[in-house]
Protein backbone atom coordinates (compact mmCIF):
# COMPACT_ATOMS: atom_id res chain seq x y z
CA UNK A 1 0.00 0.00 0.00
CA UNK A 2 2.81 2.64 0.88
CA UNK A 3 4.24 2.17 -2.23
CA UNK A 4 0.93 3.98 -3.61
CA UNK A 5 1.03 7.00 -1.27
CA UNK A 6 3.26 9.59 -2.51
CA UNK A 7 5.16 11.70 0.09
CA UNK A 8 6.41 15.25 -0.90
CA UNK A 9 9.28 17.46 0.68
CA UNK A 10 7.34 20.90 0.07
CA UNK A 11 4.10 22.13 -0.73
CA UNK A 12 4.53 23.04 -3.76
CA UNK A 13 5.78 19.20 -5.10
CA UNK A 14 2.19 18.52 -3.66
CA UNK A 15 0.22 20.60 -5.69
CA UNK A 16 2.30 20.21 -8.70
CA UNK A 17 0.98 16.50 -8.56
CA UNK A 18 -2.74 17.38 -7.87
CA UNK A 19 -2.34 19.85 -11.06
CA UNK A 20 -2.30 23.60 -9.37
CA UNK A 21 1.33 24.77 -9.68
CA UNK A 22 2.34 27.40 -6.92
CA UNK A 23 5.55 29.21 -6.44
CA UNK A 24 7.12 29.91 -3.18
CA UNK A 25 10.08 29.28 -1.06
CA UNK A 26 9.67 25.89 -0.06
CA UNK A 27 11.13 26.17 3.32
CA UNK A 28 8.14 28.27 4.33
CA UNK A 29 4.77 28.99 2.78
CA UNK A 30 1.74 30.42 3.13
CA UNK A 31 -1.82 30.76 1.46
CA UNK A 32 -5.02 30.90 1.58
CA UNK A 33 -6.05 27.81 0.01
CA UNK A 34 -8.98 29.70 -1.87
CA UNK A 35 -7.00 30.66 -4.14
CA UNK A 36 -5.23 27.40 -4.36
CA UNK A 37 -8.76 25.55 -5.04
CA UNK A 38 -11.56 26.81 -7.83
CA UNK A 39 -13.19 23.71 -8.33
CA UNK A 40 -15.08 22.56 -4.78
CA UNK A 41 -15.85 19.99 -3.04
CA UNK A 42 -11.80 18.95 -3.62
CA UNK A 43 -11.06 15.66 -2.12
CA UNK A 44 -7.42 15.09 -2.14
CA UNK A 45 -5.04 11.79 -2.40
CA UNK A 46 -4.04 10.12 0.55
CA UNK A 47 -0.02 11.29 1.05
CA UNK A 48 2.68 12.32 3.64
CA UNK A 49 4.74 15.15 3.95
CA UNK A 50 8.59 16.19 5.24
CA UNK A 51 6.99 19.54 6.64
CA UNK A 52 5.13 20.84 9.16
CA UNK A 53 1.46 22.34 8.10
CA UNK A 54 -0.90 24.62 10.60
CA UNK A 55 -4.50 25.39 9.21
CA UNK A 56 -6.67 28.70 10.44
CA UNK A 57 -9.93 28.02 9.42
CA UNK A 58 -11.63 31.55 9.47
CA UNK A 59 -14.84 30.53 7.38
CA UNK A 60 -14.65 27.34 5.45
CA UNK A 61 -15.86 23.92 6.14
CA UNK A 62 -14.32 20.38 5.21
CA UNK A 63 -12.43 17.71 7.29
CA UNK A 64 -8.85 16.13 7.10
CA UNK A 65 -7.45 12.88 7.68
CA UNK A 66 -4.48 11.73 9.78
CA UNK A 67 -3.84 7.81 10.04
CA UNK A 68 -6.98 6.87 9.86
CA UNK A 69 -8.80 9.57 12.05
CA UNK A 70 -10.65 12.12 10.69
CA UNK A 71 -11.54 15.39 12.02
CA UNK A 72 -14.31 17.95 10.98
CA UNK A 73 -13.16 21.30 10.35
CA UNK A 74 -15.33 24.08 10.73
CA UNK A 75 -15.33 28.30 11.52
CA UNK A 76 -12.82 29.14 14.30
CA UNK A 77 -10.83 25.43 14.06
CA UNK A 78 -7.29 25.41 14.11
CA UNK A 79 -5.19 22.84 13.64
CA UNK A 80 -1.42 21.29 12.74
CA UNK A 81 0.44 18.26 11.44
CA UNK A 82 3.94 17.08 11.65
CA UNK A 83 6.02 15.60 8.90
CA UNK A 84 5.58 11.39 8.61
CA UNK A 85 2.31 10.98 8.56
CA UNK A 86 -0.58 9.49 5.93
CA UNK A 87 -2.81 12.52 5.58
CA UNK A 88 -5.56 13.93 3.13
CA UNK A 89 -7.98 16.22 3.69
CA UNK A 90 -11.62 17.22 2.05
CA UNK A 91 -12.57 20.91 1.35
CA UNK A 92 -16.45 21.52 1.09
CA UNK A 93 -16.30 25.66 1.51
CA UNK A 94 -12.95 27.60 1.41
CA UNK A 95 -13.21 31.59 1.99
CA UNK A 96 -10.97 32.19 4.23
CA UNK A 97 -8.57 29.25 5.13
CA UNK A 98 -5.54 29.73 5.41
CA UNK A 99 -2.06 27.16 5.38
CA UNK A 100 1.23 27.53 6.67
CA UNK A 101 4.00 25.43 6.04
CA UNK A 102 7.60 25.00 7.42
CA UNK A 103 10.25 22.41 7.37
CA UNK A 104 12.49 21.91 10.10
CA UNK A 105 15.41 23.81 9.22
CA UNK A 106 13.45 27.02 8.63
CA UNK A 107 12.19 26.42 12.41
CA UNK A 108 15.87 26.18 13.92
CA UNK A 109 16.94 28.36 12.21
CA UNK A 110 14.28 31.11 11.71
CA UNK A 111 11.82 30.29 14.89
CA UNK A 112 13.87 29.02 17.77
CA UNK A 113 17.50 26.76 17.72
CA UNK A 114 15.49 24.22 20.01
CA UNK A 115 12.19 24.27 18.56
CA UNK A 116 11.44 20.67 19.88
CA UNK A 117 12.29 21.33 23.51
CA UNK A 118 10.68 24.54 23.88
CA UNK A 119 7.66 23.28 22.15
CA UNK A 120 7.59 19.83 22.53
CA UNK A 121 3.78 19.20 20.80
CA UNK A 122 5.64 19.68 17.37
CA UNK A 123 6.92 16.04 18.16
CA UNK A 124 3.41 14.49 18.91
CA UNK A 125 2.25 11.95 16.67
CA UNK A 126 -1.36 13.82 16.56
CA UNK A 127 -2.81 16.96 18.19
CA UNK A 128 -6.74 16.99 17.85
CA UNK A 129 -8.20 20.18 16.05
CA UNK A 130 -9.60 23.07 18.56
CA UNK A 131 -12.44 25.00 17.23
CA UNK A 132 -11.98 28.63 19.15
CA UNK A 133 -14.34 31.43 19.73
CA UNK A 134 -14.44 34.44 17.83
CA UNK A 135 -12.26 36.47 19.62
CA UNK A 136 -9.76 33.81 20.76
CA UNK A 137 -9.23 32.97 16.80
CA UNK A 138 -9.01 36.86 16.10
CA UNK A 139 -5.84 37.27 18.16
CA UNK A 140 -4.21 34.16 15.71
CA UNK A 141 -5.86 36.13 12.85
CA UNK A 142 -4.13 39.15 13.56
CA UNK A 143 -0.63 36.95 13.72
CA UNK A 144 -1.20 34.99 10.71
CA UNK A 145 -1.83 38.21 8.67
CA UNK A 146 0.80 39.76 9.54
CA UNK A 147 3.04 36.99 8.49
CA UNK A 148 1.51 37.07 5.48
CA UNK A 149 2.27 40.91 4.94
CA UNK A 150 6.34 40.01 6.10
CA UNK A 151 6.42 37.23 3.14
CA UNK A 152 5.52 39.78 0.27
CA UNK A 153 8.08 42.26 1.46
CA UNK A 154 11.56 42.39 0.02
CA UNK A 155 13.40 43.06 3.68
CA UNK A 156 16.42 41.35 4.48
CA UNK A 157 15.22 40.72 7.76
CA UNK A 158 11.60 39.32 6.57
CA UNK A 159 12.37 35.49 7.60
CA UNK A 160 13.66 36.98 10.96
CA UNK A 161 10.22 38.60 11.36
CA UNK A 162 8.73 35.92 10.31
CA UNK A 163 9.97 33.74 12.85
CA UNK A 164 9.55 36.07 15.48
CA UNK A 165 5.82 36.23 14.70
CA UNK A 166 6.00 32.34 14.45
CA UNK A 167 7.45 31.93 17.97
CA UNK A 168 3.95 33.66 19.05
CA UNK A 169 1.64 31.30 17.33
CA UNK A 170 3.29 28.89 19.38
CA UNK A 171 3.25 29.92 22.46
CA UNK A 172 -0.77 30.87 21.80
CA UNK A 173 -1.03 27.23 20.66
CA UNK A 174 0.67 26.30 23.85
CA UNK A 175 -1.16 28.39 26.30
CA UNK A 176 -4.44 28.40 24.41
CA UNK A 177 -4.83 24.36 24.39
CA UNK A 178 -1.91 22.24 24.07
CA UNK A 179 -0.20 23.25 27.76
CA UNK A 180 -1.10 20.42 29.26
CA UNK A 181 -0.91 18.32 26.19
CA UNK A 182 1.66 14.51 26.84
CA UNK A 183 2.74 13.78 23.88
CA UNK A 184 3.40 10.19 25.39
CA UNK A 185 -0.28 9.79 26.62
CA UNK A 186 -1.53 7.57 23.62
CA UNK A 187 -2.93 4.06 24.44
CA UNK A 188 -1.20 2.99 20.74
CA UNK A 189 1.37 1.12 21.20
CA UNK A 190 3.34 1.92 18.00
CA UNK A 191 2.48 5.33 18.54
CA UNK A 192 3.89 5.83 21.71
CA UNK A 193 7.17 3.90 20.14
CA UNK A 194 7.60 6.49 17.77
CA UNK A 195 7.10 9.12 20.11
CA UNK A 196 9.62 8.11 22.07
CA UNK A 197 11.96 7.24 19.01
CA UNK A 198 11.32 11.28 18.25
CA UNK A 199 12.10 12.67 21.23
CA UNK A 200 15.33 10.37 21.63
CA UNK A 201 16.37 10.91 18.39
CA UNK A 202 16.01 14.99 18.81
CA UNK A 203 17.49 14.96 22.82
CA UNK A 204 20.55 12.89 21.61
CA UNK A 205 21.09 15.59 18.36
CA UNK A 206 21.17 17.98 20.94
CA UNK A 207 23.75 16.31 23.38
CA UNK A 208 25.96 16.16 20.13
CA UNK A 209 25.74 19.65 18.84
CA UNK A 210 26.29 20.88 22.00
CA UNK A 211 28.97 18.80 22.37
CA UNK A 212 28.08 16.10 25.20
CA UNK A 213 27.90 13.38 23.46
CA UNK A 214 31.32 11.84 21.11
CA UNK A 215 28.98 9.24 18.75
CA UNK A 216 25.78 9.34 16.63
CA UNK A 217 23.44 6.25 17.78
CA UNK A 218 22.52 3.78 15.28
CA UNK A 219 19.46 1.71 15.21
CA UNK A 220 20.47 -0.81 17.95
CA UNK A 221 20.96 1.96 20.41
CA UNK A 222 17.48 3.49 20.22
CA UNK A 223 15.89 -0.03 20.28
CA UNK A 224 18.04 -0.19 23.53
CA UNK A 225 16.82 2.51 24.58
CA UNK A 226 12.81 1.24 24.65
CA UNK A 227 13.98 -1.97 25.30
CA UNK A 228 13.09 -3.13 21.67
CA UNK A 229 14.42 -5.59 18.91
CA UNK A 230 15.89 -3.45 16.49
CA UNK A 231 14.28 -4.89 13.73
CA UNK A 232 11.22 -4.29 15.40
CA UNK A 233 11.75 -0.46 15.81
CA UNK A 234 12.61 -0.43 12.44
CA UNK A 235 9.23 -1.61 11.30
CA UNK A 236 6.96 0.33 13.66
CA UNK A 237 8.90 3.39 12.22
CA UNK A 238 8.65 2.75 9.00
CA UNK A 239 5.02 1.55 9.00
CA UNK A 240 4.14 4.50 10.73
CA UNK A 241 6.04 7.17 9.19
CA UNK A 242 7.04 6.20 5.66
CA UNK A 243 11.01 6.35 6.76
CA UNK A 244 13.01 4.28 7.87
CA UNK A 245 15.00 4.74 11.21
CA UNK A 246 18.46 4.76 9.29
CA UNK A 247 16.13 8.03 7.58
CA UNK A 248 16.11 9.59 10.47
CA UNK A 249 19.39 9.66 11.78
CA UNK A 250 20.50 10.61 8.32
CA UNK A 251 18.31 13.22 7.59
CA UNK A 252 19.12 14.74 11.22
CA UNK A 253 22.27 14.38 11.05
CA UNK A 254 22.25 16.62 7.85
CA UNK A 255 19.98 18.79 9.30
CA UNK A 256 22.61 19.54 12.44
CA UNK A 257 25.03 20.05 10.07
CA UNK A 258 23.58 22.46 8.28
CA UNK A 259 22.69 24.56 11.57
CA UNK A 260 26.41 24.45 12.53
CA UNK A 261 27.74 25.21 9.30
CA UNK A 262 25.26 28.31 8.54
CA UNK A 263 25.77 29.34 12.12
CA UNK A 264 28.88 28.56 13.38
CA UNK A 265 32.23 29.38 12.59
CA UNK A 266 33.34 25.86 13.43
CA UNK A 267 36.06 24.16 11.64
CA UNK A 268 34.44 21.45 8.98
CA UNK A 269 36.70 19.17 11.42
CA UNK A 270 35.23 20.51 14.67
CA UNK A 271 31.81 19.81 13.06
CA UNK A 272 32.61 16.02 12.03
CA UNK A 273 33.88 15.64 15.54
CA UNK A 274 30.77 17.17 16.98
CA UNK A 275 28.08 15.11 15.32
CA UNK A 276 30.39 11.94 16.14
CA UNK A 277 32.15 11.35 13.27
CA UNK A 278 35.59 9.52 14.02
CA UNK A 279 37.25 11.29 10.72
CA UNK A 280 36.28 14.20 8.94
CA UNK A 281 36.90 12.84 5.74
CA UNK A 282 34.19 10.32 6.95
CA UNK A 283 31.72 13.30 7.24
CA UNK A 284 32.61 14.75 3.87
CA UNK A 285 31.98 11.51 1.84
CA UNK A 286 28.31 11.26 4.18
CA UNK A 287 27.00 15.01 3.77
CA UNK A 288 28.06 14.53 -0.27
CA UNK A 289 26.27 11.08 -0.34
CA UNK A 290 23.16 12.71 1.47
CA UNK A 291 23.23 16.22 -0.44
CA UNK A 292 25.27 16.42 -3.32
CA UNK A 293 27.60 19.00 -1.81
CA UNK A 294 30.73 19.34 0.34
CA UNK A 295 30.06 20.83 3.72
CA UNK A 296 32.53 23.66 2.53
CA UNK A 297 30.40 23.83 -0.57
CA UNK A 298 27.74 24.29 1.35
CA UNK A 299 28.72 26.84 3.53
CA UNK A 300 30.32 29.07 0.84
CA UNK A 301 26.90 29.04 -0.76
CA UNK A 302 25.15 30.01 2.36
CA UNK A 303 27.80 32.71 2.52
CA UNK A 304 27.62 34.49 -1.06
CA UNK A 305 23.50 34.00 -0.64
CA UNK A 306 23.45 36.54 2.47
Amino acid sequence: MDSEINQYNTLDQLYADIGTPIEQESSFTIHNLKDLHNELPYTSPVFRTDYYSFVFVKNGSGSYTTDGHTFPTQPGTIYFTNPGHLKAFHMEKLEEVYLITLNEGFLKENVHPDIFNEFPFLLAEMVKPKTLAEDDFREFETIYLQILKESKSDSSFKYRIIGNLFVVILLKIKEQFWSDYNPIDDGERSSEIVKKFKLSLEGHYRELANGNREFFYQVQDYANEQHLHPNYLSTVIKNKTGKSVNNWIAEKTISEAQALLANTSLLVKEIAFRLGFSEPTHFNSYYKKHTGLTPNAFRKSRKSNS
